[in-house]
């Protein structure tokens, strides 16, 4: 995955227990860590991902479980042509 640089303050505190308990690891690691439990905590984010991902592997034009969709959307635009 593509890393980005991130600038920032935090309570000095909080981080000197953070490098404390964690020992050895970097601050980028730290923060790393603390997003993705952050993300765990809210079980849409990972959800919306999944969604995500399936929509990219998935192709429009192979049926699937729910039909087929690419005909699916063909039939539903030559209605639209017929009826106007």
């Amino acid at each position: 995955m593509p890393k980005v640089r991130v600038s920032t303050t935090v309570d000095a505190d909080l981080l000197a227990r953070a490098r404390k308990v964690c020992s050895g690891r970097t601050d980028a690691s730290l923060l790393e860590a603390a997003l993705e439990a952050l993300l765990r905590e809210h079980p849409s984010a990972g959800i919306d991902a999944a969604y995500l991902r399936a929509y990219r592997e998935a192709s429009v034009d192979e049926p699937d479980v729910w039909g087929d969709v690419a005909a699916f959307a063909d039939a539903a635009a030559k209605r639209a042509h017929s009826s106007a």
